[in-house]
Parts: C-alpha cells; sequence; structure tokens
C-alpha cells in the first residue's frame, strides 16, 4: 500500500495564541491582492509550506468544505485556520485582521478614487495583478505535488479543467466538485483513514447544529424582511442575504448585491461600478465591497454605521456556516470512505485553481511580453530563490512602473 502524503510531511506547529494568529493574518489582509483564488495561494504558501500550522491534507479538505458553503470562501477557509489554531480568539482574530485593511480602503475609496486613474495608479494596480499570476501559479505548483501524487487524480484535476473550460459557471464548479467526491473512493483507494489526524476542534456536532440553526434563522428573518422594518434592519437584511445565498463567493455576489442596493434606489448605478471597480484594486476579501456600499447608502444612512452594519452582515452567514458544518466535516474525516471522497474533491480543487490560473488571473495580467517575463522571474525567484512575498510584490509593481514611464 502506498503510503498517504501526509506520512512524509514535516510535523504540524500551530501557534496556540491569537496575538499571533492576528500578526500573520494582518500581514496577509495587507498585501494578499488578487481575489479569492489569490488569497488561497497566500494561505497555502504561508500556513502549509512556511510556516506548516496546518498540513497539505488538511488545507486541502478545509478548502474542500469551503467551495461547498455559501459566503466567502478565502475568509471562510482563513476564520476555520485561525479556529484551529488558537480557537474562537484564533478565529476572531482571523476574520478581523484578514478584513479590516480591505474594509477601510474600501471605505475610504471615494475620496482617493481620482488619484487612481493615472497612469501611476494603473500600473501600481497592474504589477499587482502580476502577483496575483505568480502567486496562484505557486499555489497550484504546491498542491498539484502533493493533492494530485498519482495517475488517477491527476486525471480527476484534468477533466475538471475541461469542464471547467466548457462552463465555468458556479453551478459547474460545484457539480465537478460533487464528481471528484464520487470518483473518490475509486480513483484514491491507496489513501486510508489515520486515528489521531481529524481536527483539533474545541466543539462539538450540538454546538455546530447550533450554528446552522442560527445561521436558518437569521435567512429567515431576512428573507421575511419588510420596508415597516427600522432601516438598519432592512440594511442588515439586504446584506445578509445576499452573503448567504452566494455560491462561490467573489465576483458572484455582485448580482446579489445589486439586487440589494441599487434595485430599492439606496446606491446609484454609477457609483456601484465605483465601488466595483474599487474592489479590484485592494488587498483582503471581495466582500468588503460591502462596506463601500454601506457607507455610500442614499437618506442619510451610510457613513460609519451603514459601512459595519452592511460588513457584518455580508460575512455572518458565511461563519455561521463554517462553525456549524466543521465538527460534521471532522466526524466525516475519520472515516476512510470519507477521507477517499475528500481526495477526490481535492484533486478536483487543483483543477479549479489551475483553470483560474488561466481565467481569470492570467487572462486579466498578463497584456505581452513584457508581463510574462516580470511574471516568470517572479515565479522563479519564489521558487528557486525563495523570494519573500514582500519581495515578488515589489519586483511586479516597480517594474510595471518603470515599463509605463519608459513607455510615456
Amino acid at each position: 500500500m502506498t503510503p498517504s502524503t501526509a506520512d512524509n510531511a514535516p510535523a504540524r506547529t500551530p501557534p496556540g495564541h491569537p496575538l499571533e494568529v492576528a500578526r500573520v493574518f494582518l500581514r496577509l489582509g495587507l498585501m494578499s491582492f488578487g481575489g479569492p483564488i489569490a488569497h488561497i495561494g497566500y494561505f497555502h504558501r504561508e500556513f502549509v509550506e512556511r510556516r506548516r500550522w496546518v498540513d497539505e491534507q488538511h488545507f486541502g479538505q478545509l478548502f474542500a468544505l469551503c467551495q461547498f458553503l455559501p459566503g466567502p470562501a478565502s475568509s471562510q477557509l482563513g476564520f476555520s485556520i485561525g479556529l484551529l489554531c488558537a480557537g474562537w480568539l484564533g478565529a476572531l482574530a482571523a476574520f478581523v485582521c484578514f478584513t479590516l485593511p480591505s474594509a477601510l480602503l474600501m471605505f475610504a475609496f471615494a475620496e482617493a478614487s481620482s488619484q487612481m486613474a493615472g497612469p501611476w495608479g494603473q500600473a501600481i494596480i497592474h504589477g499587482l495583478k502580476l502577483v496575483a499570476v505568480v502567486v496562484v501559479a505557486q499555489g497550484v505548483l504546491g498542491m498539484a505535488r502533493t493533492l494530485c501524487p498519482d495517475r488517477p487524480r491527476a486525471f480527476i484535476a484534468a477533466a475538471t479543467v475541461g469542464l471547467i473550460a466548457l462552463s465555468s459557471s458556479a453551478w459547474m464548479q460545484l457539480l465537478v466538485v460533487a464528481g471528484g467526491a464520487a470518483l473518490g473512493p475509486w480513483a484514491c483507494r491507496q489513501v486510508e483513514a489515520k486515528v489521531g489526524e481529524t481536527f483539533a476542534l474545541h466543539y462539538g456536532p450540538r454546538t455546530g447544529a447550533g450554528f446552522l440553526v442560527a445561521y436558518g434563522a437569521l435567512l429567515a428573518i431576512a428573507l421575511l424582511a419588510t420596508p415597516l422594518m427600522p432601516p438598519m434592519g432592512q440594511i442588515a437584511s439586504a446584506f445578509y442575504r445576499a452573503g448567504a445565498l452566494v455560491f462561490g463567493g467573489g465576483h458572484v455576489v455582485l448580482p446579489l448585491l445589486k439586487q440589494a442596493v441599487v434595485d430599492p434606489g439606496w446606491i446609484t448605478p454609477d457609483r456601484f461600478l465605483a465601488g466595483y471597480g474599487a474592489a479590484q484594486t485592494v488587498p483582503g476579501p471581495m466582500f468588503t465591497l460591502s462596506a463601500y456600499l454601506g457607507g455610500a447608502l442614499h437618506g442619510g444612512q451610510g457613513g460609519a454605521l451603514g459601512a459595519i452594519v452592511s460588513l457584518l452582515a455580508i460575512f455572518l452567514p458565511g461563519l455561521l456556516m463554517v462553525s456549524g458544518a466543521l465538527p460534521f466535516w471532522r466526524t466525516m474525516a475519520a472515516r476512510t470512505q470519507a477521507i477517499r471522497m475528500l481526495a477526490g474533491v481535492n484533486a478536483a480543487v487543483v483543477g479549479l485553481l489551475a483553470f483560474a490560473l488561466y481565467n481569470p488571473v492570467w487572462v486579466s495580467a498578463i497584456q505581452g511580453g513584457k508581463d510574462f517575463a516580470i511574471a516568470l522571474i517572479a515565479f522563479v525567484g519564489l521558487i528557486v530563490g525563495k523570494w519573500p512575498p514582500l519581495l515578488a510584490v515589489a519586483w511586479c509593481v516597480v517594474t510595471s512602473l518603470i515599463c509605463v514611464l519608459s513607455s510615456t
């Protein structure tokens, strides 16, 4: 029998202290450009390769769970890592520190947007897109080595790429992940569940069920919201519905947010689109667009209070859902058939990331030979030269600026 990949993995060294979790996630919140797919690459490098807070197997399992659930997958993954490493305070620290930088930037964007309209601002944004290409490519390479070590799992990943190329809708993404789970018991027969490899949660299924009930109850209230509710209640209900009903996160939430704030006349279409453009330029989760929208609401309902209510309401359902699902996911992970299903899911996730590396990450960033050369040098620097991430960011941004200056 072939040993599992985890057999040769280095021992995990979780921090156990919320302040350490907060410090690392604050740095990620300040530099995690590129959207949710790029965030997975940042997380993989930071928590699996560099710090070894979680091993490859558990990282893949957590990511697979977050892909299944409604809400922002990268924020749910970061919240889960903080929870496993340092309990509830660690989960809260991970969420706040990863989310706060982009939320503050989105709230302040209305005053600063004109300064990013010139060629220098666009060059900086383009350099950050090149960083996303490098980080996602590194993440795909590392995950493929460990999560697709044999032909059956490599086939699942390749088939996923082909199916997503035919239809990259959120429903197709869910379908290929489900297909990976269905093929797992056949394709991953060499994978065995091992005693002691489940998550070290501090609560069980009963508490998890309570979180799921809270998620459903709040969703029912949000769906039944009427104009007779107080203004902040209507705002909270609108953003909670958007966060609770979106699968795929990121850009998929935009139609729901448009329905929530543009259709009732709370914000103009032009202002909504301006916020969407700003969300492409800042680090952190796309869902922090809600801080911009909440702060820009008409009728005196915006400002700091509107931003805070909107931000908390859109993230709350996803965090409740992942908190409720983790104990049941943990129980499944102790069974051999479930582990094989998850191995198939992980292989499908590698395929999803591989396609996302091309579209939208590569397509939106690589515009010619210069871009390719800049990204290639940064990629080789990270893989071979062991560059720190900040050096890769500096390289891509500075060279992008130099290209703009040389062409003017």
